[in-house]
């Protein structure tokens, strides 16, 4: 091997030690950045929240709050249900259930309810007009929900129906994880 031979090696290796240093010390000065980003403990609980309704009784509803919001959890009477159901989707202004759980479904009682009965309705708590928070327990021209700030009506499905409100009042990710529990998120 010639004299220039071993200098063009050794000038590569050089090359690729200094390189290798450097990307790994890029690595370790930019790790701590990335990590940073990630979510802290006390944010990561509030992603669920687990819910016991065995005291919410029929006609009542449960308001817990989760990631900030309110979320209404009501337990609707036979009345309620059959009022919601046998309403025409063509009289709805919003014709999407959003229902994350039911994505690309339509506004129809059944894709809003959180069981195959209808009983539970579980809804985030903000209107979709400004972000006020509307009153319950059959408020409003169609026995749900009313926004007194601006005046949208919804209804006992959550479904807009009157007022400058664009969407019914949105559903979160909702399971039942027992009997009497809901977890949210």
């Amino acid at each position: 091997m010639s004299h220039a031979e071993h200098k063009g090696s050794r000038r590569d290796f050089l090359y690729v030690a200094t390189a290798s240093t450097g990307a790994v010390a890029v690595g370790a000065a930019v790790w701590p950045l990335v990590d940073q980003m990630n979510a802290s403990a006390d944010v990561q609980a509030l992603a669920s929240k687990e819910i016991d309704v065995a005291a919410v009784e029929p006609g009542s509803q449960l308001t817990v709050k989760w990631r900030g919001k309110p979320i209404f959890i009501r337990r609707r009477t036979e009345a309620e249900i059959t009022e919601a159901r046998e309403t025409p989707l063509s009289e709805l202004r919003d014709l999407s259930a959003g229902n994350v759980n039911k994505p690309g479904a339509d506004a129809s009682d059944e894709n809003r309810a959180l069981d195959e009965a209808g009983e539970w309705l579980v809804m985030i708590g903000v209107c979709t007009h400004l972000g006020c928070i509307p009153i319950g327990e059959g408020a409003g021209e169609f026995n749900g929900w009313f926004c007194p700030c601006h005046g949208s009506h919804y209804d006992s499905a959550g479904r807009i129906r009157k007022g400058p409100a664009p969407r019914n009042l949105d559903i979160p990710v909702t399971a039942f994880v027992a009997d009497n529990v809901i977890k949210v998120g």
